[in-house]
């Protein structure tokens, strides 16, 4: 019997090799779950572009916007696990299982990683008519006006929320939050003085930094942005300094082969040689990662623990 088990194993093995070498005969969907033109779909059709000429099939972004990215997760994790479908996942994938109290998916089981194609922090921008010119200044600033001070956001359990959130607890300082309906709101708001500082992704608020009309506090990567260097990371500027940045990654169904996800980041990682992918990905502020598919695995459940902790801590709940 233990001879037919492993004459089993190995056609299944020869199969499922066979099928990855093969892969892809057809084309290939990668869902966006956010509208286009948005970041992640941008990021997914330079990686589409970049498929569809190192593999000769088709790679086709199918947008599937709504419910915080939930719609799309739900839509690719119905799928067969053959490599055909593929997400564009992003940290917004990991935060809503903590926010909603029902969501049709577990981004740590129902997913097989493939890579972060960009880490892309956010910015800590204030009104060129703000006394404070660096980030010490302006936790000064907020403890000498307790209660004072508002800062904007694109809504509760935002990204640009959780950042101010963080930097509040990490400052011990106390202010307001002003919630708009969206990114371009919150630059609009600190261009009429409306709020006192923000944390808005870098490509919101990096041209108008760049030209004057925002003041750069500081970046909320790990390391300093090659697109504004002169700008501190929180790390830097402050005792209590912390890395909160969103990023942007590709999966596919939990049980997808692994030859076949392999396959596929192989074949980015090979075109990340290019200095033109990687300039047009990282034009934005992003960084450029493209790493391991189980080191994007190991990523997630650190990544799981310090948001579940922030939510905690803050009581958000969402319906």
């Amino acid at each position: 019997m233990r001879w037919m088990t492993l004459l089993s194993a190995a056609a299944v093995l020869a199969f499922a090799t066979g099928a990855s070498a093969q892969y892809p005969d057809k084309p290939v969907k990668i869902i966006v779950p956010y509208i286009a033109g948005s970041a992640p779909d941008v990021a997914a059709r330079q990686a589409a572009d970049r498929l569809t000429a190192g593999l000769g099939q088709q790679f086709i972004v199918d947008n599937r916007p709504g419910a915080s990215g939930n719609i799309g997760a739900e839509v690719a994790v119905r799928a067969a696990p053959d490599g055909y479908t593929l997400l564009l996942m992003t940290g917004g994938h990991i935060l809503n299982p903590l926010l909603y109290a029902k969501i049709g998916y577990d981004p740590l089981k129902d997913f097989a990683p493939i890579t972060v194609i960009t880490r892309l922090p956010s910015l800590m921008v204030v009104p060129p008519s703000s006394p404070a010119k660096t980030v010490a200044e302006f936790i000064a600033l907020a403890k000498a006006r307790p209660g004072k001070l508002n800062y904007g956001s694109g809504g509760v359990a935002s990204l640009a929320h959780l950042s101010a959130e963080a930097f509040r607890l990490a400052a011990g300082i106390d202010y307001v939050h002003v919630p708009y309906k969206g990114a371009p709101d919150i630059v609009r708001g600190l261009l009429g003085n409306q709020i006192d500082v923000a944390f808005p992704t870098m490509p919101t608020a990096m041209r108008f930094a760049q030209q004057g009309q925002l003041r750069a506090l500081a970046v909320t990567s790990a390391k300093r942005s090659q697109v504004m260097p002169d700008v501190p990371t929180l790390l830097e500027a402050m005792p209590n300094g912390f890395v909160q940045d969103a990023w942007l990654g590709l999966a596919a169904p939990a049980g997808t082969p692994a030859a076949v996800v392999e396959r596929i980041h192989a074949t980015l990682r090979d075109a990340a040689k290019d200095p033109a992918f990687r300039a047009a990905l990282a034009a934005d502020g992003s960084e450029v990662v493209f790493n391991a598919p189980a080191e994007f695995g190991a990523m997630l459940p650190g990544e799981t623990e310090t948001y579940r902790g922030l939510i905690k801590q803050l009581g958000i709940k969402l319906e």
